[in-house]
């Protein structure tokens, strides 16, 4: 690791340590990502290799872009460019009494659509979405980063106990332990993102996962055979659930408007097959007065 040189520790997640980076040749800026590996003297999976080759065919203007993989030593290093701001460290800087810009929030939720479009077309799910990797540049574009490490290292969909935070951004289907899931459950978490752009806090706050479901059934009314075919069979569903019965979800209409509560109650939907998609999503009416043309160009090839 000659090549850079550590600047400062910039985070630690699931999948290891951050640093900020020098290139030593070119002074250029990096986050350098230090994998940690279950099996360090096995050195590093193969299906990780496969997978990290995938994501650097990622190329799109809302994803965060891995330079460079380096293997040494049993150890894996990921190379990808630096930004200094994430939509959790902005949403905690903004002043109590003053909320995010209406259009801010409209132009990032269809920045991170178009990144999920992009990625779900490939087959590819994030798995991990929440507003702490959601990077941001001075420029107002947001990119999605740690694409597709979820399934890399064979991380489980289900949170370690200390990363409670993620929780938050969980499916119900996850949650209930479903083995089959899809795209969708990007979909949800990114409907979590934009109640919480909108109101500057998450919009289920649980503690657990049986309180994480509890607090979505308050707000979404217990999900039953009518609402979730097959919600009952799921692994972790229990027939003596409470039964909230109400959807409280209009009451962010004042927020966002009728077209954009209308859009967030589409990705709230329970039965994942039924939740909108990315590609549906991004034609949605909400966006219709949101200016494009500082956006990147979404025909182009990537």
């Amino acid at each position: 690791m000659e090549a850079f040189e550590k600047m400062e520790k910039i985070g630690e997640g699931t999948y290891g340590v951050v640093y900020k980076a020098k290139v030593r040749k070119s002074d250029a800026v990096v986050a350098l990502k230090k994998i940690r590996l279950e099996n360090e003297d096995e050195g590093v999976p193969p299906t990780a290799i496969r997978e990290i080759t995938l994501l650097k065919e990622l190329a799109h203007p809302n994803i965060v872009f891995l330079k460079d993989v380096i293997m040494q030593e049993n150890r894996l290093y990921l190379v990808f460019e630096f930004l200094t701001m994430d939509l959790k460290k902005y949403l905690d800087s903004l002043p109590e009494d003053k909320m995010m810009d209406k259009m801010l929030v409209k132009s990032y939720l269809y920045q991170i659509l178009q990144a999920l479009k992009f990625c779900h077309q490939r087959r590819t799910i994030h798995r991990d979405l929440k507003p702490h990797n959601l990077l941001l540049d001075s420029k107002g574009i947001i990119k999605l980063a740690d694409f597709g490490l979820a399934r890399a290292f064979g991380i489980p969909v289900r949170p370690y106990t200390h990363e409670v935070v993620t929780l938050w951004y969980r499916a119900p289907e996850v949650l209930l332990n479903s083995e089959r899931y899809s795209t969708s459950l990007d979909i949800w978490s990114v409907g979590c993102i934009f109640a919480e752009m909108a109101t500057k806090r998450p919009l289920f706050r649980g503690d657990s996962e049986i309180d994480q479901l509890f607090r979505i059934f308050r707000v979404l009314g217990t999900p039953t055979e009518k609402t979730w075919p097959g919600v009952s069979k799921l692994p972790a569903y229990k027939s003596h659930f409470p039964c909230w019965k109400e959807n409280i979800l209009n009451s962010f209409e004042p927020v966002i408007g009728e077209t954009g509560d209308d859009l967030l109650k589409l990705m709230l939907i329970y039965d994942p097959h039924k939740r909108v998609s990315a590609k549906a999503a991004v034609n949605h009416a909400y966006f219709k007065d949101l200016d494009i043309s500082k956006l990147p160009d979404y025909n182009a090839e990537y």
